[in-house]
């Protein structure tokens, strides 16, 4: 995993397979190997979609916890 913070980019590396094509859905570029199987992981405005996946979950477990 690495982050660069100039660009505000994560990256998640699945596997050291070559990379043939990808495709982007919102803020997420999964790029994949000749077999579509998933090799790395781009995450655009890593910040924002790090932060919003945080407040989801913490929103959910509250909901989980609160009494009936």
């Amino acid at each position: 995993m690495s982050y660069d913070r100039e660009t505000d980019i994560m990256m998640l590396e699945l596997s050291k397979a070559k990379i043939t094509h990808a495709e982007q859905t919102g803020q997420i570029i999964i790029h994949f190997s000749k077999t579509n199987k998933p090799v790395l992981l781009e995450i655009l405005d890593a910040s924002g979609v790090m932060a919003s996946f945080l407040k989801s979950s913490l929103r959910a477990k509250k909901e989980m916890f609160q009494p009936l």
